[in-house]
């Protein structure tokens, strides 16, 4: 077996670690812990939180201390650090060995230069009290940085000399994964419309909120993106079995995802369904992107 390529290592453990990240964002989301530590960059004042309410700033009002929602917003941050840390490697490695490459290194530049950002969108997050539109834009930049990162991952695996060749298979695909961009953001939209109304109870026949169109949106969309999903793998039946066996995978993740959507819908918004639901949406998305590159190199 051939050995992977420093930069390959390093590709792949920062992708991994980004979707880690996704994860426990959504973990942190589920628990209520956005606001765990009141303040950005620091958490109650300081670079290490407090040990206990009597401990705080005398700026800070004990009641918004919770340790257990501190230290999981708290350690959300620092794995934040740790995949901004990762991504500057990557893109360092990519311009040390790949700078002829554009199709490995610029896709990494972009990933650097995003995750900047998004550490900004973080602060604006917690600045604006978990605001829809900004936790919105937060989830989409990450998805937007590990779908860059898988593009150079794919790229250095399979070959950023090889010929690509747009078709009619690889313009669909990419409507596929915009479609699900949206369906995501309007997810987004859904979860923190839910946050603003006391004592919610979710039921799949009904919507909670006041402007009930986002939820209804969002779930028609899930439907949308199953159809297409399954469409999709129908059109490549006779395609060679790389791409065949991840048009597979797309759509038992779309599947997946609308699964746990109607146990959301039907049992309340339990934290793990909540983490389950958007760590599925994320691996789609990546399954939608794996697809694409797939589709494109063999000009499918």
């Amino acid at each position: 077996m051939r050995r992977l390529t420093s930069f390959q290592r390093l590709a792949l453990w920062t992708t991994a670690t980004t979707y880690l990240l996704i994860l426990v964002g959504g973990l942190v989301r589920a628990s209520g812990a956005g606001l765990g530590c009141p303040d950005w960059p620091r958490c109650f004042g300081s670079w290490i939180p407090p040990l206990s309410a009597a401990n705080l700033p005398p700026q800070f009002d004990p009641s918004q201390f919770n340790p257990t929602l501190m230290w999981t917003e708290y350690l959300n941050r620092l794995l934040g650090v740790t995949v901004g840390f990762l991504i500057f490697a990557t893109a360092i490695s990519a311009w040390r060995n790949h700078r002829n490459q554009p199709r490995i290194l610029w896709p990494t530049i972009a990933a650097f230069l995003l995750v900047g950002y998004e550490g900004w969108l973080g602060g604006r997050v917690v600045a604006h009290g978990l605001a829809p539109w900004i936790v919105t834009a937060h989830l989409i930049v990450a998805i937007v940085i590990v779908q860059l990162l898988l593009y150079a991952t794919f790229e250095a695996f399979t070959g950023a000399r090889a010929a690509h060749r747009a078709s009619r298979l690889t313009v669909t695909i990419g409507i596929l994964i915009v479609l699900t961009l949206v369906q995501a953001g309007f997810g987004t939209q859904v979860r923190s419309k839910i946050d603003q109304i006391p004592d919610t109870v979710i039921t799949f026949d009904g919507a909670p909120l006041d402007d009930s169109w986002t939820d209804t949106i969002h779930r028609d969309l899930a439907g949308v993106v199953l159809i297409a999903s399954l469409l999709i793998t129908l059109w490549m039946q006779t395609q060679r079995s790389p791409i065949l066996r991840w048009a597979f995978v797309t759509v038992g993740l779309a599947a997946a995802q609308i699964v746990v959507g109607v146990y959301m819908a039907a049992f309340g918004l339990s934290p793990p369904y909540q983490v389950a639901h958007l760590s599925l949406a994320s691996l789609l998305l990546g399954a939608e992107t794996v697809l694409w590159l797939l589709s494109r190199r063999q000009g499918a």
